[in-house]
């Protein structure tokens, strides 16, 4: 893979990557909507690194549920200028202070790179990439209706040669999903907002509320294994099941009431990209003012997106319904038996991308297998899940999440960073980092995390030298 297959000239308008649409423009555009979705600015500025250079304009929001939670004498606006008192900005569930990223400095060359903002023409790519994963889906379902029309006597053969690659392809729109919240968090186009997915169930949040939502998750969760320490974490309940019990070796036997769960609820939808999670969500966002009256935006704002969004995916849905009717010689209340395969293998997929991005990254036996450097150890097993989820530039995501939750802003997403830069630049620019240490020292003491990391980066670095 080439080092910057997608740099461009400054100032060439309309790029070979867009045909209608410059990257001047979109710059352009990016900025006004931010200053339409302050919300989004003021949580990315109360993430641990900057905030995005984008939503300078954005005025903050002062919303409980957009702040960090801090020892008094801390408003979670100017997280940075709020750093100056030792008795100050402490966390209300730890004591701990709200740690600050040790980005490398002065910056090396070879890590330069990993903080360098993508351009423009990267931008709109993966966008474009996102559109042709949708336009793939779609191409799918309609795919396995003729195979049904032509083979009917063949269900379960066509039913799973369409169910495991549709599944595999909804684990690469969530990674992908993920990659364009991180770095391109508004669409190029205003259609690409309904897109990103409406497969993943039948009601679902919009596009802005779902990356507020995840600007949530990294404002509340620092470290990786102390969920929720900077405020509510929306994805607290997940980690629960999984960590509720304690140090798994002499409570194993309480996980086995838990754990099993786990898969359940996201193919039920509470996740991200969810029903049962979209409740949760608009049970508490967005917040009554201080009087107790409606948020002011709720019914010019929110509302109207929420209908917008979902009037698409169930419109989609409906397209799904009447494809399993009259093609297939079925009445049109027979759709269901075509919708249920669809759904469940669409299911399926976004579960287990789910269960990578968000249960196995954030759990204490997964930080505790990564201490020994699974790439040199177990290298088959590295090189089957890496398969798994996509390639090696995403299986970066599960071996450095800690990384990525020191930098979500400067860095964004490894998988991001290596679809322009190719896996092994990255993971061993994040060996770097991790090596360097994440955090500045601040007087407390480490976490359980924080030890992980030490013992991690050293064996992988002798790994490396040998």
């Amino acid at each position: 893979m080439a080092s910057d297959p997608l740099l461009g000239k400054k100032g060439l308008g309309h790029s070979k990557l867009s045909i209608y649409y410059g990257a001047d423009e979109y710059m352009a555009e990016l900025q006004k909507k931010y200053e339409l979705d302050h919300e989004i600015a003021t949580l990315k500025s109360a993430q641990p690194d900057e905030g995005d250079p984008h939503a300078a304009n954005a005025k903050p929001s002062t919303d409980k549920l957009l702040i960090v939670e801090k020892t008094p004498g801390s408003d979670g606006l100017a997280v940075r200028l709020l750093r100056k008192r030792n008795d100050q900005n402490r966390s209300l569930k730890t004591g701990r202070l709200f740690p600050t990223p040790n980005k490398p400095d002065p910056m090396p060359l070879e890590l330069a790179f990993l903080f360098t903002k993508i351009t423009p023409e990267q931008m709109i790519y993966m966008w474009n990439v996102l559109t042709f994963i949708f336009c793939l889906q779609c191409l799918m379902i309609i795919t396995y209706c003729a195979a049904l029309a032509t083979f009917p006597e063949s269900f379960w053969t066509c039913t799973l040669c369409f169910a495991v690659p549709f599944a595999y392809i909804c684990i690469q729109q969530i990674y992908i999903d993920h990659d364009v919240m991180h770095g391109v968090t508004f669409p190029v186009y205003e259609f690409q907002k309904f897109i990103t997915h409406p497969f993943s169930d039948f009601i679902s949040l919009p596009w802005e509320e779902f990356v507020l939502e995840h600007a949530r998750h990294h404002a509340s969760t620092v470290d990786l294994l102390i969920q929720g320490e900077f405020g509510w974490d929306p994805e607290e309940f997940h980690y629960a099941l999984q960590q509720w019990a304690g140090p798994m070796g002499p409570n194993w036997y309480k996980y086995l009431l838990t754990v099993p769960w786990i898969p359940v609820i996201h193919f039920f939808g509470l996740n991200d990209t969810g029903f049962l999670f979209a409740l949760e969500w608009w049970m508490s966002f967005p917040e009554a003012d201080a009087s107790g009256k409606c948020n002011k935006e709720f019914w010019t704002k929110w509302m109207p997106r929420r209908v917008k969004h979902n009037a698409v995916v169930l419109g989609l849905w409906a397209c799904v319904w009447l494809l399993g009717t009259w093609p297939l010689g079925r009445p049109l209340s027979q759709g269901w038996r075509f919708v249920l395969p669809v759904t469940c293998a669409a299911r399926v997929g976004f579960s287990l991308a789910w269960m990578f991005i968000t249960n196995f990254t954030h759990s204490l036996p997964w930080n505790k297998f990564l201490e020994n450097d699974p790439a040199r150890t177990w290298p088959k097993l590295h090189n089957i899940m890496a398969l798994a989820v996509g390639g090696k530039h995403r299986w970066n995501e599960m071996l450095f999440h800690d990384v990525h939750h020191a930098f979500p802003n400067a860095m964004g997403t490894l998988s991001q960073r290596g679809r322009f830069h190719g896996w092994k630049k990255v993971h061993d620019a994040c060996v770097e980092v991790l090596a360097r240490g994440l955090w500045k020292p601040n007087g407390d003491e480490e976490t359980e995390m924080m030890k992980s990391q030490k013992k991690r980066s050293a064996v992988m670095k002798q790994g490396m030298a040998s």
